[in-house]
């Protein structure tokens, strides 16, 4: 594998935003030398020159990417723990996560601007063109005028556990088709906008299509932490304080766990 073709496949990486790590060595027999890492055992181009050098460069590279982490290291000129003799750099490239949000609704706005500030890149969706706009929703990364379901059976295969379905949309027409799109997705988080009745109603409908007790758990619905929330600023803080809670593992005091009003 040349430098050159280590370098095209990169900058095709970085077009697709897609994640990956670049391992370079940087003091140490064979300086400059570069691995080319991505997840999901996808192949792995370059070498830093020696065989077991590469496989623990490699794992370390995985493990950095997984974290979101960039840095040194050092290593025997085998590979060997605790030794200094060969140091790289491990620089990870990870895209930023995404969040679909469904329904050019109120709160919609407010969730846009809180989900950039955290790094988001935000769609919003409403098959409703009119009002679809990017005048509505300037902050967001990219407005579609589509179903919800048509949207998510096109890009759920590049959803992963970092990224949230957000569906506010409060419409069973609109609501359960979407819900059953997400749930062939490995997305994070699915929040759905609603009071409990309307989830209860949603239940009885998502059931009549086959869902199972398992793909209901994965259900964040009322959406969001029992924070008191009224207006639409508040509520995107709700929402977003429970997706990083679920993907951290934190304990919450979500609405979809308690009983009573939604609202204080």
């Amino acid at each position: 594998m040349s430098e050159t073709s280590l370098f095209e496949s990169l900058e095709k990486l970085l077009k697709e935003e897609k994640p990956f790590a670049l391992v370079t060595l940087v003091e140490g027999p064979n300086t400059g030398a570069k691995i080319l890492v991505q997840p999901f055992d996808e192949e792995i181009e370059g070498t830093l020159g020696n065989e077991e050098l590469d496989r623990v460069a490699i794992r370390d590279a995985l493990g950095e990417l997984a974290a979101g982490r960039s840095g040194i290291r050092h290593y025997g000129q085998h590979g060997e723990a605790r030794e200094e003799t060969v140091q790289v750099f491990i620089e990870s490239f990870a895209p930023p996560p995404q969040m679909l949000i469904f329904g050019a609704v109120d709160f919609t706005g407010a969730l846009v601007k809180v989900a950039k500030v955290l790094g988001y890149r935000v769609t919003v969706c409403d098959a409703r063109e009119v009002f679809a706009t990017k005048k509505r929703f300037p902050q967001a990364d990219e407005v579609i005028a589509e179903w919800p379901n048509r949207l998510i059976d096109q890009v759920g295969p590049s959803l992963n556990s970092q990224d949230a379905i957000c569906i506010l949309t409060h419409d069973n027409k609109f609501d359960v088709p979407a819900v059953l799109s997400s749930l062939k997705t490995q997305v994070g988080y699915i929040g759905i906008m609603g009071s409990r009745r309307t989830h209860e109603d949603r239940l009885v409908r998502l059931k009549e299509n086959g869902i199972s007790e398992e793909e209901i758990a994965r259900l964040r619905s009322p959406i969001g932490m029992d924070i008191g929330a009224r207006s639409p600023e508040e509520t995107a803080i709700s929402i977003v304080s429970e997706i990083i809670a679920l993907r951290t593992g934190r304990p919450m005091h979500a609405l979809k766990n308690t009983a009573g009003p939604i609202h204080g």
